[in-house]
């Protein structure tokens, strides 16, 4: 098992939440790719959407696989103003690559949203750190867990 998806499933079970990752046969790096995997709507998928803030912090926004993050909303949030973050630094930031990023079991915690039309399904599916894992969770679980705070940023 890679670190990654040990640190996402530790957390799962500290956390009490009965799920696992679930390996797919192909890639899930995409939401379209991991809505196809777990046979769900598209904005059942988790995407874990990471910006930098011109302060060098990074900032996670959780939000619905076919919704857009709007960056003047997610800078407003974030209280400064958010550009694109660079792979490597996600990587070292949250111990995760581009396309396997969890919304839990990070290197370091960053502040986080989660878009409110995630609490439309019963259960979500997000990534559990590699870009073939995947984990279905209910998403006020999925909030309460992560400490998102529900926001309109899409």
């Amino acid at each position: 098992m890679s670190k990654s998806l040990a640190r996402v499933t530790a957390a799962l079970k500290a956390a009490g939440i009965d799920t696992r990752p679930i390996e797919m046969p192909s890639e899930t790096r995409t939401a379209q790719q991991a809505a196809d995997a777990a046979g769900c709507a598209l904005d059942q998928i988790v995407k874990s959407i990471i910006f930098a803030g011109d302060s060098g912090q990074l900032y996670l926004f959780l939000t619905a696989g076919g919704g857009m993050v709007d960056g003047a909303a997610a800078s407003r949030l974030a209280g400064e103003p958010l550009g694109r973050a660079d792979a490597n630094r996600v990587r070292e930031v949250t111990g995760f690559a581009i396309g396997g990023v969890s919304p839990l079991g990070h290197l370091t915690p960053l502040p986080l949203w989660m878009d409110e039309n995630l609490l439309q399904f019963q259960i979500v599916w997000a990534a559990a750190g590699t870009p073939n894992h995947i984990f279905a969770i209910a998403p006020q679980d999925l909030a309460r867990i992560t400490g998102a705070c529900l926001a309109p940023f899409t």
